[in-house]
């Protein structure tokens, strides 16, 4: 099973941490400095919030999150099949976590993120790589 991510870029943090614990009855399953997400049981969604008030109220970067490695992969090659273009990332630390991942932009420019995350990284590695644009995850 995979489930759709949707990334926002915010003004305060705990503002909006308090806003959708309540939007969504759930505590974020993950916090730090500037960062949460939220695994939202029903609708099935991964929400994830970027500190970045020059941004304010628009969308960081959209994904799915895979259950497993084979997800990602097969998911990859069907979409590069289709004549899609794909950036491959194997084993990063971004997002607060380590992911295997490949992104795919829409005919708008949108970027998608499909991933599967691997470990939770720990702050110090935080940034270290960075996804293809410097508006999306890690930025």
């Amino acid at each position: 099973m995979s489930r759709l991510q949707l990334a926002l870029n915010v003004a305060d943090i705990d503002e909006a941490i308090a806003f959708y614990s309540q939007l969504f009855a759930t505590e974020p399953a993950k916090t730090r400095p500037g960062y949460a997400n939220f695994e939202v049981a029903d609708p099935p969604l991964k929400l994830v919030l970027f500190e970045n008030p020059d941004e304010t109220g628009t969308l960081n970067h959209l994904g799915i999150e895979h259950q497993d490695l084979e997800s990602v992969r097969a998911e990859g090659v069907r979409l590069h099949e289709a004549g899609q273009e794909l950036l491959f990332e194997e084993n990063v630390d971004c997002c607060n976590a380590n992911q295997t991942k490949f992104w795919v932009e829409g005919p708008d420019g949108q970027k998608w993120e499909n991933y599967f995350v691997i470990s939770d990284s720990t702050p110090e590695l935080e940034g270290m790589t960075k996804p293809p644009s410097d508006q999306t995850c890690c930025a």
